[in-house]
Order: structure tokens, then sequence, then C-alpha cells
């Protein structure tokens, strides 16, 4: 009985199964035999929307493309890519798929199917690194942790992909934030935005750039949705802007810069005078200075050579006051021959001060000349930001400013100082003039004093010796007394000097490192001069380079499937990395399923 159900079954099952297998296998051969008569077709264009998972770290996991076709001619269409499995998205029809050619039979209405790749390498490396807490972590280690979040991604060419995206497509990178998990979400160079009751920051990066983005943010809870990433051509054609007011001002700084150097150039040759200026001036200074010390180191021996005469005379008073007969005449003629002596030194004196104030008078009057060519007009703060704005040398401009800052304080110690300069000639011919008279007043004296020996005999009366000896006796006196006072003033004139000399020693060597710095100064302006003269033409080919370097309009699209694949009207990448969340624990109830018995179940349990 058993036997006779099984083979019951048996027979029954092939009875039911002949007809449809009698149908499928007329369908079959009817559906073969009409695509292999059915005649080629045509496509006007076609697109390729290529999308890519990725992991949390930016690996590449899986690929698939989406290829539509705009219908041109209805009929058989190929297509070429090495496709594990197709997947039809237009209609339940199979596609064919021997090798890398793919056949279909298409409408006049546009077609779409889906092809599997494997180990095809997009145009850009994408690698994501999670710093958490300043240490680097893999994702799955940080799920559901609170602390600070650095995520930095980097991209860069795939050097093993081909068909120019990587030079030609705009990579953008969108990362969504749910605001219950991130807080004071920082992004240096990402454009951030809200999403509803969350916020996403997006970056772009330009074709032929390899860039480094980084976003922190507060974490509680580590969760993150998708990272999401799209390339399309960068293909917006850039119009020439119009640069002629900008050029304008360009031509207006250039002439500027030219006007700066031509000012700078002056003040050179200003400053070089009136560096020549204070090294006459030193030199003259040096010499007085000189002088006026061998002068004040003389003077005591001459107040002590005047205090000897001054002596003698009162000895020879007394004793001609004493009426003593025997007079020796020669210590008068001794005293002739002192006071011309004193003379002589007091008129090389007199010449030396005269030689000086003359040698001062034509330094002082260079270096007047000297500092009256530094200009008066002021650069103000707005002229400087202008310079530092023009992308001239900073360390030039650094250093013309120092300069420029440096004549003004000359000039301004110049104009303070300049009445002790003009007090100098002045005391030099009242010096010159009070030696000039001791000098005459002495020379006058011995002259006197040569008259009355030549004229005195030894019958002359005592009395009219006596009075000329006291009158002479007397008047040198007070000439003694002068001449203390006029070396003292010698001594307080040789020790002021000192310092009015060192004075302008320190600006001799100010003035030689202020000469050599607008040396320095004027080459660097000639060097920005001649860098900005044809500013506007550099601004321009700049300009038209940039654009010409971000203006993708030329590009033509190519397939990234095969190159095989003709009329390719856009590619597109969308890549997707796999979101990290806590595992979720269910709370509803488990619902246990059965699966559900089929006609051919059914039919057995008839038969046990």
């Amino acid at each position: 009985m058993i036997i006779f159900k099984r083979l019951f079954v048996i027979v029954m099952i092939g009875f039911l199964l002949l007809p449809t297998l009698l149908v499928s296998a007329s369908n079959n051969q009817s559906a073969s035999g009409g695509q292999d008569g059915q005649r080629s077709g045509s496509y006007a264009e076609k697109t390729e929307v290529v999308y890519a998972t990725l992991d949390a770290n930016g690996n590449q996991t899986g690929m698939y493309v989406v290829n539509s076709f705009i219908i041109e001619e209805p009929g058989l269409i190929e297509d070429f890519g090495p496709y594990k499995r197709v997947k039809n998205l237009t209609d339940l029809q199979d596609i064919d798929v021997k090798g890398d050619r793919i056949t279909f039979a298409a409408s006049d209405e546009p077609f779409y199917y889906q092809g599997y790749l494997e180990e095809k390498p997009l145009p850009w490396v994408i690698d994501i690194f999670y710093y958490f807490n300043g240490q680097l972590v893999s994702p799955e280690e940080i799920i559901g942790k609170d602390g600070e979040l650095e995520l930095k991604i980097e991209t860069k060419k795939n050097e093993a992909a081909v068909g120019g995206f990587f030079e030609n497509y705009m990579l953008q990178i969108t990362i969504p934030f749910r605001t219950e998990v991130f807080s004071d979400i920082q992004a240096e160079d990402g454009l951030m935005a809200s999403a509803g009751e969350n916020k996403q920051v997006t970056f772009t990066v330009l074709p032929e750039k390899e860039e480094q983005l980084v976003v922190t943010a507060d974490v509680t809870g580590f969760e993150m949705e998708s990272i999401e990433m799209t390339a399309v051509p960068s293909s917006l054609a850039i119009d020439q802007p119009d640069t002629d007011d900008m050029t304008d001002d360009m031509k207006s700084l250039s002439g500027a810069t030219a006007g700066v150097h031509e000012g700078v150039r002056e003040l050179h040759q200003g400053l070089v005078t009136l560096d020549d200026g204070i090294r006459n001036l030193h030199k003259g200074s040096a010499d007085y200075q000189e002088g006026i010390q061998g002068l004040d180191e003389g003077t005591a021996d001459v107040i002590e050579g005047s205090k000897s005469i001054d002596d003698a005379l009162k000895s020879l008073s007394e004793s001609v006051t004493d009426q003593t007969i025997h007079v020796d005449m020669s210590e008068l003629e001794d005293l002739q021959n002192g006071l011309t002596h004193i003379a002589g030194g007091l008129k090389e004196v007199e010449q030396a001060l005269a030689d000086l104030k003359v040698a001062y008078a034509e330094a002082y009057q260079v270096l007047d000349q000297s500092i009256q060519t530094i200009p008066e007009g002021q650069i103000s703060e707005t002229d400087i930001h202008q310079l530092y704005a023009s992308g001239a040398d900073p360390d030039v401009l650094d250093q013309l400013i120092a300069n420029y800052e440096a004549a003004q304080t000359v000039k301004g110690t110049y104009n303070r100082v300049n009445e002790a300069f003009e007090s100098v000639e002045p005391a030099l011919n009242h010096i010159i003039e009070s030696i000039r008279e001791i000098r005459i007043n002495l020379e006058q004296m011995a002259e006197q004093l040569g008259n009355s020996l030549e004229e005195m005999t030894v019958q002359d009366s005592m009395g009219q010796l006596q009075e000329v000896i006291q009158t002479l006796s007397t008047n040198y006196q007070s000439f003694h007394q002068g001449l203390i006072e006029y070396t003292n003033g010698i001594h307080s004139l040789s020790a002021a000097y000192t310092d009015l000399h060192n004075g302008i020693n320190t600006l001799k060597n100010g003035s030689n490192e202020l000469s050599s710095g607008a040396a320095d100064l004027k080459r660097g302006t000639a060097k920005l001069a001649d860098s900005t003269n044809d500013l506007p033409d550099q601004i321009k080919n700049e300009m038209y380079a940039m654009i010409h370097e971000y203006d993708k309009s030329d590009y033509e699209p190519v397939s990234f499937v095969s190159s095989k694949n003709q009329n390719v009207a856009s590619v597109q990448f969308v890549m997707k990395t796999e979101s990290m969340k806590q595992d979720e624990i269910d709370e509803e109830e488990t619902i246990q399923t059965k699966e559900v018995e089929g006609f051919w179940d059914r039919l057995l349990d008839l038969f046990k």
C-alpha cells in the first residue's frame, strides 16, 4: 500500500509538471528566437551613477553602477562592463551577459539596469581617522562612550584609477551630527548647516586637490550616521571678470610705489650728503676739542708765568718806592720779553680759534643743509597698511619704515639741539675777541716798557721811574686777574665741549648707519618698484591662470565602467560609509513565524 501511494505521487507529480515544462520550453524558444531575430537599436546618451559602500574607516566594501539610457532607436542595445551580475530595473526581461558585453532589448522609453562590480578602484583614496580624547582609536571602540572627538578625513588621488575623474571632479563630503549625541561642533574649513533638529558639516574638495579635513565635537554616547560623499564634474564655466577698475587701482599702486622709490632715492642722496657733512663736522670738532684741551692744559703755565711777572713788578715797584738807586735793568728787559712771549702765544691761540670758527661754520652749514633735505611729510598709518597689503616683501617694508622713522628721529633731534649748534659760533667770536683784547694790551704794555727802557738813563729821575713802575704793576695786577678769569672760562669751555663732541661722535655713527640703511632701503624700493611695475598684467595673468585651472567646462565625460562605452553624457559618484550605532534590545514580543506551506507540501500531506 505504501509503495502504491509513492508510485501514485510520482505519477501525479509528473503529470502536473509536464504541461508546465512544455509551456516553459515553448516560451524560452519563443523568447530566444525573438531576441535573435530583433533588429539592433541605438541610444542618444547614457549616464552612469556609481554607488560605493565604505566601512567606517573609508575602505571600499562594495560597488554597483546604475546605467540609464535615452533610447534613440528601439531594439537590441549593447553596453560594456566587467559586471559580476546585472539586474534589470526597467522591465522583467532578462539581460544577456557574455563576458563584458551586456545586451538588452529596449523600447523607445528610457532604460535602466544595475551592474555589480568587484575590485574596481574609486578615483579617490579616502581615509577616515577617529581621535577620541586625543588618542587614535577604531570607531568600534568608542561606540556608546562620552568624550572629545576629532574626526579627520584625508582625500588623495588613487593612482590605480583611470578616467581623469580626480583631475576634473569636485568631491563633496557631508557629515551628519545628531544634536543629542554631538555638541560644540567645530569645522574650520567646513560649511555647517541645520538639517531639521540635527546638524551637518559639508566640505568641498576641488579637482586635483588632496585635502585633510577636520571636525571636532563633544560626544555623549557615541553613535554616528553614514558619511555621504558625492562627486560630480566641475563643469561650471567661469566668465572672465571685468578687471578694469582693479587694474586701474593697481596702476595707481604701481605709480605710488615708483614715487616711493624716487622719494627714497632722494632721501638716500640727502642722507649721504648729511653723512659727509657730519663727518666734516666731527673732524673739525675733534680738532677744536684737541686745541681747547691743549689751551686748557697750558693755562696753568700761563697763570704761573703771569704770576711771576706780577710778583716781579710788585717787587720792582717796592724797590723803586724805597728809592733804591741800584736797579737791575735786566729784570725789566726780562719783563718786557715775558710780556711779548705771552702776547705771541695768545696770538697763536687767537688764530687757531679763528680757523676753528671757519671750519665749524662750514661743517655746520653742510649739516644744516643735509638735515633740511630730509622730507617733512608724514607717512600715515593708512599708507603703511596699503603698502603691506600690496604684496611687497614685508622685510623690505619693515626696513623702509624703520629707516623712515630713524630719519624723522634724527631730524627731530637736530631741531631740538640746533640752538646749541647756533650758539657755538657767537661763543667762539666772544672768546677770540677777549683773547685779542688781552693780546693787544700785553703788546702795548711790552712796547711801553721797551720805550721806557730805551729812554731811561741813570740820570733820570727816580720819581718818573717810580711812577712808571707802579702804574705798570697796578695795571698788570688787573690783567693778571682777568687772565685768571679767562683761563677758568677756557677750562669750563673745554669740559663742556667734551660732552658736545661726544654727542657729535654719536651723531656721526648714527648718520653712518642711517646712510647705510638708506642704501639698503633704496635697493629694496627699487626691487619693489620693479616687481610692481607690471603688477596689473601680473594680476590679470594670475587670474586667468586660476580661472583656467578651475574651469573644467571643456571636460568630455568618459565611462567609469569601460572605455568601450560610447555617448557617455555624465558619470556621477555616490559613496557612503556604514553607520555606527549601539546595539538596541527590542523590547517587543518576539513573534515566531512558521514557514507557510506551499502547494506541494499540502499535496504530499494528502498521501501521508
